[in-house]
């Protein structure tokens, strides 16, 4: 028993778990990211958030390049001829070369220029959002590959304990002290044993394909940090999540006041300069025209635009709220949920520790004749789950700790 207590001891050992996500195996690991930071860098390059959030940031960078530009709309090139050949053939002719330019109404410019502004800033909290939601995956696989390999470690160390068991139980059988059923049984919870740990390690085969494929790298970053209990945090407005929404609100309004600010399509300034023969007998004349059109205000037009915008802003305002009273739920749901599972450590260490010196004693207790070998089993598995509940455990608070930073919107 002495044996099962030092290779389980092992196992806990190669098994332990540290917040940001390393553990050490008994084999050599990959190299993979110093740090946590680095693993969701790299997710984010794989990500497709990560081209589409650039993207948007391009349009809307592009928006504010236009609403600068010293006209409404890009100018407009106007030709015109006129020719009495096919008819009369007097010499008549006429040539009309003009410019049309787009003017911005009063403060129309400046509320374009606002709009694009906010724009551009709501695609950067865009992008912050969506690289927090890649971080949270991120951090759901860190923990993952954390718990399998916690798995395989405890696998591995009930695998060896009851192989140095069922060697000794051959060595009773051969000595006359226990009888061929006893052997065949140890035997037979090795082989148990052996298939567990051969599924451990293909579930932790799994689970770190699944990383690779999320960040292209082989491994996950080395353990910098233990895990702490959570502290009594509450929501910040500096949550990515929030400040996408009040950008988006913000949004909203300055389209509604770029709507206000547009009543009318944007007037025209006209520019013409005009050659023109009336025959033969005459000599040309040029002749410079200004003009301006100006199309008037309808309900017709406006209304749609501006009902369009105030449900917009509405919308906007209505999902702030929505998503602050959420996040803030998340936020005590993991909150709630890592306190529990922290506390859960503390009584399933207590309950190792009983088990271990009810192993030891039981053990002692075998080796003497005065315990069956099934009772003997029996203490072996139930040790050797508690340590894995425990290490389950370990686990699981590690993942409740890292969702519950991911609810306050902290990065890596």
């Amino acid at each position: 028993m002495t044996a099962f207590i030092r290779f389980v001891a092992r196992g806990v050992i190669a098994g332990t778990l540290c917040l940001g996500g390393g553990v050490r195996a008994q084999t050599p690991a990959p190299t993979g990211p110093d740090s946590l930071a680095q693993a969701v860098e790299a997710a984010w390059q794989r990500a497709a958030e990560s081209v589409e959030t650039q993207g948007q940031v391009h349009r809307a960078r592009a928006d504010v390049v236009t609403a600068s530009a010293p006209w409404a709309a890009p100018p407009a090139i106007e030709l015109a001829h006129r020719d009495d050949r096919p008819l009369t053939d007097a010499g008549a002719r006429e040539t009309d070369v003009g410019i049309a330019v787009p003017l911005w109404l009063p403060g129309q410019r400046t509320a374009r220029l606002a709009s694009a502004r906010a724009g551009d800033e709501a695609a950067q909290g865009a992008r912050d959002a969506a690289r927090l939601h890649v971080a949270g995956r991120v951090r759901e696989a860190v923990w993952d590959v954390v718990l399998q390999r916690a798995e395989v470690a405890l696998a591995q160390a009930q695998t060896e304990s009851l192989d140095a068991l069922a060697a000794d139980v051959d060595r009773r059988v051969a000595a006359g002290d226990l009888a061929r059923a006893d052997a065949l049984a140890a035997r037979a919870e090795l082989v148990t044993s052996a298939a567990a740990r051969a599924l451990a390690q293909t579930r932790l085969q799994v689970s770190l394909t699944r990383w690779q494929t999320l960040t292209g790298m082989a491994d996950i970053p080395a353990g910098t940090a233990s895990i702490e209990a959570p502290s009594a945090v509450t929501l910040s407005d500096e949550h990515p999540v929030l400040r996408l929404a009040d950008r988006q609100v913000e949004l909203a309004r300055k389209r509604l006041d770029a709507v206000n600010a547009s009543r009318r399509s944007p007037p025209e300034l006209l520019a013409r300069i005009r050659t023109e023969v009336s025959s033969r007998a005459e000599s040309t004349q040029n002749s410079i025209g200004i003009g301006l059109r100006v199309p008037l205000a309808t309900d017709d037009r406006n209304a749609p635009l501006m009902a369009a915008a105030s449900a917009e802003l509405d919308v906007a305002v209505a999902t702030a709220q929505r998503l602050r009273r959420q996040l803030q739920a998340d936020v005590d749901t993991s909150r709630a949920l890592a306190q529990a599972a922290f506390r859960q450590i503390t009584d399933q260490q207590e309950r190792v520790r009983l088990l271990r010196e009810r192993a030891t004693l039981l053990d002692r207790s075998f080796r003497a004749g005065e315990t069956s070998l099934p009772d003997m089993l029996r203490v072996l598995s139930a040790a050797a789950q508690a340590d894995a509940a425990l290490e389950r455990q370990r686990a699981d608070a590690g993942l409740a700790r890292a969702r519950l930073e991911h609810a306050l919107g902290h990065q890596p």
